[in-house]
């Protein structure tokens, strides 16, 4: 198998973003499926408005990265949750977990966790980063604006970041 990469992370997560993935809207039936199919105690109908870090997950899987839905590392949550996210990095001393207020400049292929963006609680959004601007970022993001719908936005680099996670190319669990 080829070894994932960051920039394969890049392409794909925007690939997939841009589909765009939904789920249940009012004149469409869901097509999260390969989304959540990763986590066995979930199903379409209570993953739904519910699924930006099990975009993240498939997306890294997709990009060939290797590890659990629910690696030890996670204590509260698996990665469906944006929570489960913090802690496997925070747990695993291979991957590089950056606070926002820390000198850490994110790239392209990082993940970004954001505080109070839909429910005005701590880590309540995640994505993936496809580019950096000056005061800006480009993210792929699942269920966007808690509207149920992937896309690629332009956020800013701004209070509601959180924390940036860097998975090493050809990582594996």
């Amino acid at each position: 198998m080829e070894n994932a990469t960051r920039e394969k992370l890049v392409k794909i997560a925007r690939e997939k973003a841009e589909m765009p993935f939904h789920g249940y809207l009012e004149d469409k039936e869901s097509n999260i499926e390969p989304i959540i199919k990763y986590f066995p105690k979930w199903n379409i109908k209570d993953a739904d408005r519910l699924w930006c870090a099990a975009f993240v997950y498939y997306c890294c899987m997709e990009a060939g990265f290797q590890f659990p839905y629910s690696p030890n590392e996670c204590v509260t949550c698996s990665l469906a949750g944006c929570g489960g996210w913090e802690e496997y990095a925070m747990g695993d001393s291979r991957i590089e977990y950056h606070r926002r207020n820390e000198n850490f400049v994110p790239k392209p292929g990082d993940i970004v966790i954001y505080d109070r963006v839909f429910i005005n609680q701590e880590h309540d959004h995640i994505g993936i980063i496809l580019e950096v601007k000056d005061n800006a970022i480009i993210v792929a993001e699942g269920n966007t604006f808690n509207d149920n719908i992937s896309r690629v936005m332009e956020r800013p680099i701004d209070d509601h970041i959180r924390s940036y996670i860097r998975i090493p190319d050809g990582y594996r669990y």
